[in-house]
């Protein structure tokens, strides 16, 4: 917008290329974009608003020395409290999950919110996993199903597992083995 603006003024007189006149242009439509259409879009009338009470409630402290109520600054503009808080709020500014929210004193180091609610793991990978266990898990017959299942999502131990079909540890932990390793290569394919 900012290049057709000086596009549109541009007068070959001002003895200067293109170029140099255009860049101010071009700068201020960046600066009032940033300025008035941020990344939340807040009506001009609520803006407005909230520099009304930011500049009361600098004033109120500064004569009295105590902070204003929010039921004084309702009655002061003639709003709704709810007016107020809304005002107040559309004129904070978003904070991003990348900003800092603590730094360590011995080391400096910082954390952000982004790195509180990360898991640092990969996943996609994660899924791809349980996907293919899930497909693995399926294709197996009924008795290995039961011992995979019982075994690593019920938490039996060989012991158990064995009671629980009638058969000896020994027999468990082979069979065991067996389906893991054919699982395995099924995975490698």
């Amino acid at each position: 917008m900012g290049f057709i603006k000086a596009i549109k003024k541009f007068d070959t007189n001002f003895e200067v290329k293109l170029s140099t006149y255009a860049v101010p242009y071009m700068i201020g439509e960046i600066k009032r974009y940033i300025r008035d259409d941020g990344i939340i879009k807040v009506s001009r009338s609520i803006k407005e608003l909230g520099t009304k009470i930011a500049e009361i409630k600098k004033e109120y402290l500064r004569k009295k020395g105590i902070e204003i109520t929010l039921e004084e600054i309702s009655k002061e503009l003639k709003i709704s409290k709810e007016d107020v808080i809304l005002a107040e709020e559309a004129a904070k500014k978003p904070k991003s999950i990348e900003n800092d929210v603590y730094v360590n004193s011995k080391d400096g180091k910082t954390i952000s919110v982004l790195d509180k609610i990360s898991n640092n793991k990969n996943e996609e990978e994660m899924i791809i996993t349980k996907l293919t266990l899930k497909d693995l898990i399926s294709s197996l017959n009924k008795r290995e199903k039961e011992i995979i299942l019982l075994r690593f999502y019920k938490d039996k131990t060989q012991t158990e597992v064995a009671k629980i079909l009638g058969i000896t540890q020994v027999q468990v932990s082979r069979l065991e083995r067996k389906i893991l390793g054919n699982m395995r290569a099924k995975m490698v394919l």
